[in-house]
């Protein structure tokens, strides 16, 4: 499988050359991140291709709240870094046989899963982010999940932090101050 390789700048490489034009053919590709990639990167992404913008509809308001937040800084105690992680849940037992397929971005503290749906952005940009494994669980059963090596294209990074972000955009009256 092609490959592509995302910068901390937020640069997509392609055979250690800078793609300079339609970064919507690499959708499919395989990502490689750099170990010094931040969600901040993810950011930048967005800003070097604007493209990109128009595969979700929220990703501008998000963009928004991203020039909002300090230069620097953005980060926390209660977590080390962040992981998209992929879920294969088998379900239905009683009842249809059923498969749930999605991805998250989790915090990780101490090598714990931790949510991040109650931390704003200015909380989680400068966290390192790396690319997790599958997770697989047979009718629900947290206690007996299997992990997985996996790969995630382009689009799966893109749209699975902008589904995670979607749980974030609270009115700013509601905000718990840490």
């Amino acid at each position: 499988m092609a490959s592509i390789h995302l910068t901390p700048e937020g640069k997509l490489l392609y055979n250690k050359n800078i793609v300079t034009t339609d970064p919507l053919t690499y959708l499919g590709y395989a990502l490689r991140l750099d170990p010094a990639v931040t969600l901040r990167s993810f950011f930048a992404l967005m800003e070097a291709y604007p493209d990109l913008l128009r595969l979700n509809p929220f990703q501008k308001v998000f963009q928004a709240q991203y020039r909002q937040c300090p230069a620097t800084g953005c980060t926390l105690d209660a977590i080390d870094h962040l992981a998209l992680a992929r879920t294969v849940e088998m379900t239905g037992y009683p009842g249809p046989p059923g498969m749930q397929l999605y991805i998250s971005l989790e915090g990780h503290k101490e090598k714990k899963r931790c949510p991040i749906k109650s931390y704003w952005l200015e909380n989680l940009l400068d966290l390192p982010l790396q690319l997790g494994r599958l997770n697989h669980r047979v009718f629900g059963d947290k206690v007996d999940t299997f992990t997985f090596d996996t790969v995630f294209n382009l689009f799966e990074f893109i749209d699975g932090i902008c589904w995670q972000l979607s749980f974030h955009n609270l009115p700013a009256e509601c905000r718990v101050v840490l």
